[in-house]
Order: structure tokens, then C-alpha cells, then sequence
């Protein structure tokens, strides 16, 4: 009897012990689980994802109306994760035939500008989802595109009555495009329709009938970069013609639709200035499984607008095999385009030496023209010794066009005369692309007869306006500048002055005396003013939108200007939460969020490229948001690779990246603001790799963020970022730059955050994934959070609010309250 009630008591207790052990599984389960859920950040922060944006703004061809569009908060999970197809680098919505895309707005409004009059725009729908639109050239209509359940329609903004509808019933083919386009004017588009008959959609076969195989045979090497969403398998590419058959129609604003031409493979069209042509651009088979859409084979024609054939203008071979370099590109002819400035003449570009940079030639480019109806032989406009970059249109005796060369960062604009083939051409301007302070403007453009962007010159065609960001060593100072063509000489009409940062939209008169702009300071959001420069009166105020965060009002900005220990400047904007006063309450734990960026000159590398008056934008995206949580913010300390001459930046990536990291902390930290021990590092992209780098080799910081990087070269091996050298060319920079191949030196807590769909080259989610696994493996102290259903910048409300609680956990638990790993 004891015996057996000895036995059943022990019995008793083992089955305790197991339901106990059952029940701590089930807990730790159900703590796993719910770690798997979407989590909020604290209200504070919330505030900010939140807060109201600002309205867009198209101001209209005549300059008398703008078009104000609203945008709503940010999409729900349940509309980013909608079904979407991956075809060739492309994203496409199925069920409306569209790009995929979730930035819609959801109403519109119209501006007078001599007034500040703002009209509501009547007969839309709810919630309506508006995606693109475009101004008529004579400004009496907007066209624009909503996204319904069944497809994209296309509408028409009446300006007088301030009214708006459905033109047709057809719905829009817009997987490359807005899917329309004004013709000529403004009373018809061209648009891009779905076909009437069109075949049922490709259906996978659920057997398959073999492997999907890829060959090649040999050949030059190749500079193809690491590429996502390329075809597969047969069916993709039967899916891709499926998605891109389009059929080209002339819609009048009256809404009658005259269709043309045959159904298209349709990748790219464009109609001549005149309306009379089409330039379609389709695509041709075989197709590759390692390159995106843009470089498949192509079949570029000529229509015309009943729907006959004019002329085959190319048909360009895919391209697999460029040669190596940013300045590489496929021989012979390439980027065909209308002038603008004439009724329908085609230009082109012709590369020399098969499209190498590394070719000892005179002549790299030559950009052709021929004029229709295409008997007489193309015309040589201008042989270029670089690589053609753009070209801006006026009238047959002024153009400009812009040639650069990427390898020594060279840049120059020439002035042609068009209609004169055999003038010699005039150098405008010359600098490097990377000196800011010297960058002279762009052009003012306006609208021809046309309805097509040309060259605004003064009323007697001497002159050009200009309008630049204004880079100086005391921050950006925007300007407005009229250049004499003749003697090229500029004169100053204007610029920005402290406590403002304000920027010209456009010049509302001939004489560039009165002008429109959007003035801004660090506690007022950018609103709209005319400016008259003739006049001593203050400029008008044409709005007066609200500060969306009034709460963030009073944070303090500062330009820091410091040396790195090889003596080359570098700048930083401060930020400090409001209130806060560094001398009374001592420094505050530190978020540094940077980006790399290559030079070729340290004097480039040096320059300032923001305002200490720019509006506080409090975005959600950037490290500014961790004010609210009582953190002190350095963003965008300047990060500069240099390679002077023919040396190359990432030779000696780590040893600058060091120096720069070393010099931020070492000025935040002598002016009070931050305390070594308590400072973060983050970034995102090539600021992730950025990161994980510092925290590899240097201990300098308590902790790292990395979003959406890349950690591994090996899975980059034909460049990345700037790099132009394949891995094989430059093994031992890859090797020395990927943190991955140091994860067993960092000791500092990294959290990598990646979109699941990532689709930018080279930062695959494998990358964070694989990351995570080394140093999981190696007893770093890391987390992992893969976002469903996003890409390479987060979308959805529930993802961003996620993003900020894990950062805000992260940062409070080993920066502001954590140990210091290195003892210090």
C-alpha cells in the first residue's frame, strides 16, 4: 500500500512535470507567435506616419493655373499585398493591366495664381484612386488616369468648369507608362488601349514538359549587374506578351476613340510634335532569363495616324553583351526621339568603337537626325567625345546638348544650331558633375505650338533663364540667373536669402520679373508665393499650409563643417529635439544615419549640399523621427570614397569610411551632443552596407540598423553602386569591403530590417538572411525582420509603423539604456 501510493504520488509528479514543461512550450509558442505580429510604435511616433501630406503641385503650361493633388496617408498591408506579377524587372497589377504602384491620390483642386483662388474639382468618384496627369498645352484641360476594381480608365478635367469625368469607356494599357498622352495640342490623345479580341490569358501548365535551361556559348565578357524579377521559365515570357499587347488609339475630348494600327508587343511610343507619326518601340524575342525588359531585342517603326506603316527604323539584337564600364553602351544606333521644336524630324544617337569607353578614339557618340518624310540621307548634328547625356530643344538655331564622362566626371553643354548641321558648335558650360558649387542652372523650359517642352528664351532670343539649387559653403542658396548666348555672359536676377530657403517653380513673365515660388524655414512647410522683382513690395503669399507636426516646431538645426584626419572638409546637418539645451542637460544618445557617395576630388567631397534652412521634414523614413523619442540626430554625415586621378574609390573603402565615421563622433562629441558609447549608426541600401562596415571595423558605436543591404560582394560580382569592375578585375576590394566576410568581428547589436520583395538590384533579401545566419552562428547579438510583401522602401502603414517599433525598441534597449561592449 505505501508502495503503490509512493508510485502514484512520483507517477503524479512526472505527469506535473510534463504538463509543466507542455505549457512552457505553449507559452514560448505563443510568445513567438506573437512576435510574428505587427506591432506599434509608441503614439509619438505613430503621429508622424500619420500626420497630413502635403498636396503635389503642377503648375499649368500657361502659368495661370496649378493643379493641387492630394495625398492621402499611407495604403494598408491588405492593398500593398494585392497579387502581383514579376515579368523581366517589371511589376505588374493583373487585374488592372497596370505598373504596380500604391502612391495614389485621392482628390484635386485648382490654384489661380492671381488670385490664390483654390477651386474643388466636382464629379469625382470616392475614394478615388488618381495616378497620373498631365496638363493640356493650352491649359483648358487635365487628363488623368484612376485606378478601378476592373482595369485603368481615362479622365478629363474641365479647367473653366472646374468639373471632371470618365472620357472613355475603354480602359488603358499602362504596364510601361501612363497608357496617354496629348496629340498636337489640346483637343486629342494618344492613347494606349487593351485589345478588342484579345486571346485568354496564358495558362501554366501544372506538369511541366522539362527543365528550364539556360546556355551560353562564350563570348566578351559582360557587364550585366545582379537583376530581380527576370523571366523563368516559357510561360513568363508568354505572360509578358500577354501583358504588354496594346492597341493605339486617337481619343478627341469629346471621348470618340479611333483605334489604329495593329495590336502591339508595345513597350515605348511616341507621337511626332505634329501629331501626324507614332514611334513605337516593341519588343522581339528570344528574351533572357538574366536581363530586364529594356534590354531585349527591340523593333523600333514608324506609323502613321490612320495606322500604316511608314518606316522600319531599327531593329536592335538583344543586349547581352555590353562592354564593361558606366560609359559602356550598345553599338550602333540607340535612343531615338522626336525634336521638339519641329513638326517630325527623328534624332538618334550612333555610338563609335562598339559602344567601349576603354576604345583610344576621338569620337564616342554622334547624335544624327533625319527629318520626315525620311528620303534625304540623317544629318550629323555633333560628334561628342564622351557619352551623350541630354539634349534641350529651341528652334533651328539653338539647342543644347550635354555630353559626361563618368569615369573622370566630366561634364559640358555645347550650343548647336539644328537647322544648321554644319555650324560649329559653342561650349556653354564645363565643370566635373560632382562639383556642386559650380553648377550653373538648368534652362527654364516652356511650351511650343506644339504643346512640346523647348527652350525658353527672353522676347528678343538672346537670352536663357536659368534656375539652380544654389550649393555654396553656406549651405544651398536656389537662384534665378539669365545667361546672354552671345557673349555667355550670366547675370544674377535673384536669390534666396537667410532665414528662408525658397526655390523658383517658374517665371511667370517674359522678362523674368515675376516669378513663382516655394519659400520655406525650419518651423514653416514649403507654401507658395509670387514674387515680383521690379518691385520693393513682400512677396505674395498665394497658401498657407499648416505645420503637419506642429509638435517637432522648435527642433534645432545646424550645418557642422569638420575635417577628417587626411585633412578633407566634411559637413553634417544636426538635429536636436526642442527644448533641449546641450550645456544645461548634457548630451543625449545619438542616431548617425548616413549614405556613401564616390568622388573623384576631395575638394568635391568636401562641399556642402543642404540648407541650415530647409524645413524640418519629419519623415518617418529618415533618422529625423527619433527626435520625438528625445534622441539627438546627425544626418547625412558626409561619407566620401575618394580616387583621385586613376585611383580607385573602393581601394581603400575602409580605411576613408573609418576616417569619416571617426571625425563625426569625434565633432559631436567636443560640441556636447553626444557621449561616446551611447551613438548609433544606421542607413538604408548602401547605408545598411555602410553599417554592418562600421560595426566590422570600428567601436566606435553601440549599436547598428541596416535596412534593405547588401552584405556579400560575391553575390554582386559584375559592380555595384558605383563600382564599375567586376569582381574577378578587383577581388580584393570586394573581399575587403563585404561585412559579411568580417561578421565575426562585430560586437555591437545590429538589427537588419529587409522588404521580403525587395527588387532592387543587387540588395536581395538572401543578403539580410544570409547575414543574419552568420552572425547568429557566430553569437552576435542581432535580430532579423523580414516586412511581407515589401520592396526595397516600405509602403505599407502597418510596415512603417512596424519598422519604427523595432527601431525604437532597438535603439532604447542598447543604446540609450544598454552596456557598452567595448568597456568604455
Amino acid at each position: 500500500m505505501v508502495c503503490s501510493t509512493i508510485f502514484t504520488i512520483q507517477r503524479t509528479q512526472r505527469l506535473l512535470a510534463m504538463v509543466g514543461i507542455a505549457l512552457c512550450a505553449c507559452t514560448a509558442l505563443a510568445a513567438k507567435l506573437a512576435d510574428n505580429a505587427y506591432q506599434m510604435p509608441p503614439p509619438e511616433l505613430q503621429a508622424v506616419v500619420d500626420a497630413p501630406r502635403g498636396p503635389q503641385f503642377k503648375l499649368g503650361p500657361r502659368r495661370k493655373t496649378a493643379l493641387l493633388i492630394s495625398v492621402p496617408g499611407l495604403p494598408s498591408i491588405a492593398e500593398v499585398a494585392q497579387p502581383e506579377l514579376r515579368l523581366a524587372g517589371l511589376r505588374i497589377h493583373p487585374r488592372t493591366r497596370a505598373a504596380s504602384r500604391f502612391d495614389f491620390s485621392n482628390g484635386l483642386s485648382l490654384l489661380d495664381i492671381a488670385s490664390g483662388k483654390i477651386r474643388q474639382i466636382k464629379g469625382l468618384p470616392a475614394k478615388a484612386r488618381i495616378a497620373d496627369s498631365l496638363w493640356s498645352p493650352d491649359e483648358q484641360w487635365v487628363a488623368f488616369s484612376r485606378w478601378a476594381d476592373n482595369g485603368v480608365e481615362l479622365w478629363l478635367l474641365d479647367v473653366k468648369n472646374a468639373s471632371a469625368e470618365r472620357l472613355i469607356s475603354e480602359k488603358l494599357n499602362a504596364v510601361t507608362g501612363y497608357g496617354f498622352s496629348w496629340l498636337n495640342g489640346s483637343e486629342e490623345l494618344l492613347v494606349r488601349l487593351l485589345p478588342l479580341r484579345q486571346s485568354r490569358l496564358p495558362v501554366e501548365k501544372t506538369i511541366p514538359n522539362g527543365p528550364n535551361t539556360q546556355e551560353t556559348r562564350g563570348g566578351k565578357i559582360t557587364q550585366s549587374r545582379t537583376y530581380p524579377d527576370m523571366l523563368k521559365t516559357a510561360h513568363d515570357a508568354d505572360m509578358l506578351d500577354w501583358y504588354l499587347q496594346t492597341q493605339l488609339a486617337i481619343v478627341n475630348t469629346d471621348g470618340e476613340v479611333r483605334r489604329i494600327g495593329p495590336v502591339m508587343t508595345l513597350s515605348k511610343v511616341q507621337a511626332s510634335p505634329n501629331g501626324k507619326l507614332m514611334l513605337t518601340t516593341q519588343l522581339r524575342r528570344p528574351y533572357s532569363t538574366i536581363l530586364p525588359m529594356e534590354r531585349f531585342g527591340q523593333l523600333i517603326e514608324i506609323w502613321n495616324d490612320q495606322g500604316k506603316k511608314i518606316k522600319t527604323v531599327a531593329e536592335r539584337p538583344m543586349r547581352e553583351r555590353l562592354p564593361g564600364g558606366n560609359d559602356a553602351v550598345q553599338a550602333g544606333p540607340r535612343d531615338f526621339g522626336w525634336r521638339n521644336d519641329q513638326p517630325a524630324t527623328l534624332y538618334w544617337l550612333e555610338a563609335q568603337a562598339g559602344g567601349d569607353p576603354e576604345a583610344s578614339v576621338k569620337i564616342h557618340d554622334v547624335l544624327m537626325q533625319q527629318a520626315a518624310p525620311f528620303k534625304a540621307a540623317p544629318q550629323d548634328l555633333l560628334d561628342l567625345a564622351w557619352r551623350f547625356n541630354s539634349v534641350q530643344w529651341g528652334n533651328d538655331g539653338l539647342a543644347l546638348v550635354t555630353e559626361s564622362w563618368w569615369k573622370s566626371r566630366d561634364t559640358r553643354t555645347w550650343r548647336i544650331q539644328p537647322g544648321f548641321p554644319n555650324s560649329k558648335p559653342e561650349l556653354i558650360f564645363s565643370r566635373k558633375s560632382e562639383d556642386q558649387y559650380a553648377h550653373p542652372g538648368n534652362p527654364v523650359m516652356t511650351l511650343n505650338q506644339f504643346g512640346r517642352s523647348v527652350l525658353r528664351t527672353s522676347p528678343d532670343g538672346f537670352s536663357l533663364f536659368l534656375i539652380g539649387a544654389g550649393a555654396s559653403p553656406e549651405g544651398e542658396r536656389p537662384f534665378l540667373d539669365k545667361l546672354h548666348l552671345a557673349s555667355e555672359k550670366t547675370t544674377r536676377l535673384w536669390r534666396s536669402k537667410a532665414p528662408y530657403y525658397e526655390e523658383v517653380l517658374g517665371v511667370l513673365d517674359d522678362r523674368g520679373n515675376q516669378l513663382l515660388t516655394s519659400r520655406e524655414s525650419n518651423d514653416e512647410r514649403p507654401n507658395l508665393y509670387v514674387r515680383q522683382l521690379d518691385s520693393s513690395m513682400l512677396p505674395r503669399a498665394l497658401t498657407a499650409f499648416p505645420h503637419p507636426t506642429p509638435q517637432f516646431k522648435g527642433v534645432q538645426k545646424r550645418i557642422l563643417r569638420y575635417e577628417r584626419e587626411d585633412g578633407v572638409e566634411l559637413s553634417a546637418t544636426l538635429y536636436l529635439p526642442p527644448g533641449y539645451d546641450p550645456r544645461r542637460d548634457g548630451p543625449r544618445p545619438m542616431l548617425m544615419w548616413a549614405y556613401p557617395r564616390e568622388f573623384k576630388t576631395a575638394e568635391a567631397a568636401g562641399q556642402v549640399k543642404s540648407s541650415p534652412y530647409k524645413f524640418n521634414r519629419i519623415n518617418f523614413n529618415g533618422p529625423q523621427v527619433m527626435l520625438a523619442r528625445g534622441y539627438s540626430v546627425l544626418d547625412d554625415p558626409a561619407m566620401p570614397i575618394i580616387g583621385e586621378g586613376r585611383d580607385e574609390p573602393n581601394d581603400t573603402y575602409i580605411e576613408q569610411l573609418k576616417m569619416n565615421a571617426e571625425a563625426a563622433v569625434e565633432e559631436v562629441v567636443r560640441i556636447g551632443v553626444a557621449e561616446r558609447g551611447r551613438i548609433a549608426i544606421g542607413g538604408h541600401s548602401y547605408g545598411a552596407f555602410m553599417a554592418a562596415n562600421l560595426l566590422a571595423h570600428t567601436s566606435l558605436f553601440r549599436a547598428g540598423i541596416a535596412r534593405s543591404g547588401a552584405y556579400n560582394r560575391t553575390l554582386t560580382p559584375f559592380g555595384f553602386q558605383s563600382e564599375e569592375r567586376n569582381f574577378w578585375k578587383a577581388k580584393e576590394a570586394y573581399q575587403a569591403m563585404a561585412p559579411f566576410n568580417f561578421a565575426n568581428k562585430i560586437e555591437d547589436p545590429l538589427l537588419l530590417i529587409h522588404g521580403e520583395q525587395d527588387n532592387n538590384p543587387g540588395t536581395s533579401p538572401v543578403q539580410s538572411e544570409r547575414m543574419y545566419q552568420a552572425l547568429q552562428g557566430l553569437g552576435a547579438t542581432t535580430r532579423l525582420v523580414m516586412l511581407p510583401n515589401e520592396s526595397h522602401s516600405y509602403r505599407a502603414r502597418e510596415s512603417v509603423l512596424h519598422m519604427l517599433w523595432e527601431q525604437d525598441q532597438w535603439l532604447n534597449k542598447y543604446v540609450k539604456n544598454g552596456k557598452d561592449n567595448h568597456g568604455k
